[in-house]
């Protein structure tokens, strides 16, 4: 028959191009499987589906083509799949009325009262696997885990006063010790010999990161607790002295509070008021990730798109997580990975990251997607041409607050029209060479680690940022927060027609040299601050800024154009600081050259549509709209 098909398309077509193009529909059978949750006996089919996703992976292996996996409606436990090189061109989508719930977890049923609290045991797992609860589902919402204070930190009276000579001046000015990455002396009166050591966890809080590690020890006489393994940086250092401690009794503090038991192997659950544990659909994770695109450097994964799928229930390990709390795993993972898609997905409820790729990658678009309430980070995707793209990232950072919305970078990458807010450190991490970053919408963010802000950028050359609104984000001390932060080694980089609302701190800038910050419009309530610290060759043209209070720029020194420029402060205070290193040298209330001291008069004060009056100083300084009424998600096609 093949003999024949050839002779026809040889007689029938002109150019090998045709015959090709015959050739690949008659060789290359196109073939859907199908998994629907429960199925029994199942062959792939329509009619007889396969239960589980890895069954339609094997199967979809055995045949060449391109196929699709198509996931009914319905809810999937203890989902752990990896796709290789082998899976290239498969897309897995779901469909039905609902998106399928892929849960890298199992139920737990057999619920026992104990006072009021109810208990259940744990089943074995396989061989290979240890029960690491760091997340509870309870009808698809995750619970809080038991923490001790329900509320805020306590403050311990471990000190570290070793200098930070920045991360580009290789950290530390000598290492610390093991001694001092394991020891944590608290305050009379916070612990007892109560405490449960093989259960309980520690937070120790730092400036921009946290570590979350063991308790291998406890002297209540001496008041220590010997951590283990090892933080990220010593207990008091940045001289952030403050921690909390999970998963003991005494954080079951309110109703919806858990814990696991590791003593006892069984999970401790107060229901919440109306609460009726027959009824309720616990889930308790098993897997770090539930799909895994994994390749290899000279074989990656590609054209794999994974389509309208839920996912949660993940763990994390107990380790120190670092800067980013970037040691953890996603519930969707990528290595290696090339050209694969992630559309319309919802990522919710995971103890880890949402989305996170390693190494390796080129061109993976992540569109339209929804990720929330993640114990660590949103999308850590970057690499080269990445695409991530009309997002909703939020709840992010719920056990990790050194957790980012969208982190990595890459060369040549885009991050638009996404949507980021509730975050407790940055919303935007995003450094790299030619990266553009634009149109996003950011809000609520830096709640409650410092030193970071709504777009931050490490190390980027050549990148832009354009036509994002940062709004609402609150300054909780230390190193601060800001709206718009270009971090050491940024080099060549735009921030341009951006807006910031009531953000005190627009714009920072650190060992950053060669920047251009121009028309963007920036509306403080209260005190403003610019500041340009150990940074050189800066311009800043046409660029409004108006607070209610003073308007302080440290670091004048590093900006070497000002041009059509236009500040006003209601206070008719201003400050103009040079900096040796970090401290102030000298400080003038007299503007420079290029910066005007007119009353802007803006119409819609406060608002994304601000504009300027007719009679606005702005236009004979060249200064337009900035509009940004782009920024955040658009539609779904």
């Amino acid at each position: 028959m093949f003999e024949h098909f050839m002779a026809f398309a040889a007689r029938r077509c002109r150019g090998a191009i045709y015959i090709a193009v015959f050739l690949t529909a008659f060789v290359l059978q196109a073939r859907d499987w199908h998994v629907a949750a429960g199925a029994l006996n199942g062959d792939g089919s329509a009619e007889r589906p396969f239960a589980t996703l890895q069954e339609a992976v094997n199967a979809s292996r055995q045949s060449s083509g391109p196929h699709r996996i198509l996931i009914q409606s319905g809810v999937y436990y203890d989902v752990s799949v990896t796709l290789g090189p082998q899976d290239s061109g498969l897309i897995i989508e779901g469909v039905g009325p609902d998106a399928p719930v892929l849960h890298g977890g199992i139920a737990l049923t057999n619920w026992q009262a104990s006072g009021q609290f109810y208990t259940a045991s744990l089943p074995p797992l396989p061989a290979g696997r240890a029960w690491q609860i760091r997340l509870l589902l309870v009808n698809d919402e995750s619970r809080p885990r038991a923490r001790y204070p329900s509320r805020g930190e306590f403050p311990h009276e471990t000190t570290f006063k070793v200098p930070w000579m920045s991360s580009t001046g290789g950290g530390w000015q000598r290492p610390p010790t093991d001694e001092e990455l394991t020891t944590l002396q608290y305050r009379k009166g916070d612990i007892g010999d109560w405490l449960e050591v093989a259960n309980a966890e520690i937070t120790v809080f730092h400036m921009w990161d946290e570590s979350c590690v063991g308790i291998s020890s406890h002297d209540p006489t001496n008041r220590i607790l010997k951590l283990s393994p090892k933080t990220g940086h010593p207990p008091g250092a940045f001289g952030v002295q403050k921690y909390v401690l999970w998963n003991i009794e005494q954080g079951m503090l309110e109703p919806g509070n858990w814990y696991h038991d590791r003593v006892r192997q069984r999970v401790v659950y107060w229901p919440k008021v109306g609460e009726t544990m027959s009824a309720l659909r616990v889930v308790v994770p098993t897997q770090t990730t539930i799909l895994h695109l994994r390749g290899e450097r000279n074989r990656p994964v590609r054209d794999v798109t994974l389509r309208r799928l839920k996912l949660a229930a993940t763990t994390v390990p107990l380790i120190s997580g670092g800067f980013a709390a970037a040691a953890f795993d996603g519930a969707i993972q990528l290595q290696f990975a090339e050209q694969c898609s992630l559309e319309g997905l919802t990522i919710s409820g995971v103890a880890g990251h949402g989305l996170k790729g390693g190494s390796g990658h080129r061109q993976i678009r992540v569109r339209d997607c929804e990720v929330a309430d993640c114990g660590a980070g949103g999308i850590y995707i970057g690499g080269e041409q990445a695409e991530i793209i009309n997002n909703h990232v939020h709840g992010i950072g719920r056990a990790y607050p050194s957790a980012i919305g969208i982190f990595r970078g890459g060369r040549q990458c885009r991050v638009a029209h996404n949507e980021v807010h509730d975050c407790s450190y940055s919303a935007i991490n995003y450094g790299g060479l030619s990266n553009i970053v634009e149109n996003n919408l950011i809000y609520d963010c830096m709640k409650v680690l410092h030193d970071g802000a709504a777009i931050y950028m490490f190390a980027a050359t050549n990148c832009i940022l354009r036509g994002n609104l940062a709004r609402d984000i609150v300054d909780t001390g230390g190193y601060g927060a800001s709206a718009y932060y270009l971090d050491e080694r940024s080099f060549g980089c735009v921030v341009e027609s951006n807006i910031s609302i009531r953000v005190n701190w627009p714009s920072h800038n650190h060992m950053a040299t060669n920047n251009t910050i121009r028309q963007n419009l920036f509306m403080v309530l209260g005190d403003a601050k610019l500041t340009f610290p150990r940074s050189t060759d800066f311009t800043l043209e046409r660029n409004v800024l108006y607070a209610t209070g003073k308007i302080r720029v440290e670091g004048s020194q590093a900006v070497k154009n000002w041009s059509n420029n236009l500040f006003f402060a209601e206070s008719g205070r201003y400050e103009w600081v040079t900096l040796n290193q970090y401290s102030a040298r000298q400080m003038v209330t007299n503007p420079p050259p290029g910066v005007y001291t007119n009353r802007p008069l803006l119409l819609n004060l406060w608002q994304s549509n601000a504009r300027f009056h007719a009679n606005s100083p702005a236009h004979a300084l060249g200064i337009g709209t900035v509009d940004v009424s782009q920024a955040g998600r658009l539609p779904v096609k």
